[in-house]
């Protein structure tokens, strides 16, 4: 039986093309037609995954995904529209692992998924993250792309180790400052974040003004690809 996925949509039609393409995928299927019920129907189901609508017609789906931050960490995929940049940036912050904007494709969907599903199924304490690539030794603090030690500085290091440690997930500029630099103001700390992310790309890409392996999401923040092959 493939992964439980719980849609927590108000559109009927969202609703059924997800389902009927889903359950094509092999996943088991749940839906929600509101926020509240949503709530509900996660403590219930316990789903591997939550698809969640922000737009809902009883409440913000950002209060959705805090509600179920509260006691769940299931991996939240939200939709939103192409414009509603701070509607993605306060899901993210809010605890979704992912974003994908209406009108959506379902390949990329489908692949959102299953990144996020494979986030989930690793533990947080691996002492070694192998991301095809790029291999970071959490124990040792060694870094090696294309199986050749780089050096980092402690911030550069800092920063692309949690990048690495949520590969695939889009990590919002607030995120990473608050981790990397602790009480770092938002506004001041954008200048810093650009900076390291450009040193580090000039590190770990082969071409650092085209990035295969931190992307970035424009307005969001940023990503950092696994390159293994699924």
């Amino acid at each position: 039986m493939g992964a439980k996925i719980l849609i927590i949509d108000d559109e009927v039609q969202i609703r059924r093309l997800l389902r009927v393409t889903l359950q094509a995928n092999g996943y088991v299927t749940s839906e929600s037609p509101s926020g509240e019920d949503g709530v509900v129907r996660t403590g219930v189901d316990r789903p591997d995954l939550i698809i969640l609508d922000l737009g809902l017609p009883d409440m913000e789906g950002v209060e959705v995904l805090r509600q179920i931050r509260e006691w769940s960490n299931v991996p939240v995929i939200v939709l939103t529209v192409r414009e509603d940049e701070a509607g993605k940036v306060a899901a993210l912050d809010s605890g979704a692992d992912d974003y994908i904007t209406k009108p959506f494709g379902m390949q990329e969907l489908m692949a959102r998924i299953r990144v996020a599903l494979r986030h989930s199924a690793k533990t947080q304490n691996e002492p070694v993250l192998d991301l095809g690539r790029l291999v970071i030794d959490l124990a040792n603090r060694i870094v090696k792309v294309d199986n050749e030690p780089i050096k980092l500085t402690p911030i550069e290091y800092e920063l692309l180790k949690i990048l690495a440690a949520n590969a695939g997930r889009v990590m919002t500029h607030r995120q990473l400052l608050r981790q990397v630099w602790g009480d770092q103001s938002y506004d001041s700390g954008h200048h810093y974040l650009r900076v390291y992310v450009g040193h580090l790309r000039k590190k770990v890409e082969e071409d650092p003004t085209r990035p295969k392996i931190i992307i970035t999401e424009p307005g969001v923040g940023y990503r950092l690809l696994d390159t293994n092959p699924d």
